[in-house]
């Protein structure tokens, strides 16, 4: 709570604003898994606009090293994940899948596997819809609209902007099984990427 609030501060010196809807979405009983696009590393504060009490991140372990912002997610719980090694990866969401549910958290994965500053979704991976079928729970996705307006790193663009978020509804995953997982990673694209293309105004 204290990272975030301090973090929260960072978008009055980059000029952000934030316009939100959709935070009723969060309030589903028992734990969840949250989904959402991955653009930067200004994520950070739009994370934690609007980031539950009861959630944990999971991040690739390579960012624990990169400076101030590893220490900063360090010191936020987050669960960092090595994806060079598809055995640790899986047996660590096994761990997240079981800890989840015993201490009823919700935990928070980028499912494009890396930051994407395109203006469109990179296609989704599968670790976050397995983790959601194994552990029984609802999915719930989060857009933000595209930064390209005001950032652009290529070209050396940073001006102040508007971000849109939307919660989205939940997707129920009770009965699913693993043969549901690609269909339930495909739904969820599907519906991220219409909402991305509609709050940053481009056609679908």
């Amino acid at each position: 709570r204290i990272i975030k609030a301090v973090v929260k501060t960072f978008k009055y010196f980059f000029g952000l604003r934030f316009e939100v809807k959709g935070l009723e979405n969060f309030q589903v009983e028992g734990p969840a898994i949250i989904v959402s696009n991955h653009q930067s590393m200004l994520d950070m504060m739009g994370l934690m606009e609007i980031l539950p009490d009861d959630c944990v991140q999971v991040a690739k372990k390579e960012l624990m090293y990169a400076g101030s912002v590893g220490l900063i997610i360090y010191l936020g719980g987050v669960i960092f994940i090595n994806r060079k090694s598809t055995t640790s990866a899986k047996m660590v969401m096994a761990e997240v899948a079981k800890t989840m549910t015993a201490e009823n958290v919700k935990v928070w994965v980028y499912p494009e596997g890396t930051r994407n500053c395109t203006g469109d979704l990179l296609p989704f991976k599968k670790g976050a819809f397995h983790l959601a079928v194994q552990a029984q729970v609802p999915v719930i996705p989060v857009v933000y609209s595209s930064y390209t307006t005001f950032y652009n790193p290529k070209k050396n663009l940073f001006t102040s902007g508007k971000i849109k978020v939307e919660v989205l509804p939940p997707i129920d995953t009770k009965g699913l099984t693993s043969d549901d997982v690609t269909d339930l990673k495909d739904r969820c694209f599907h519906t991220m990427r219409e909402t991305l293309f509609r709050l940053s105004g481009r056609p679908s």
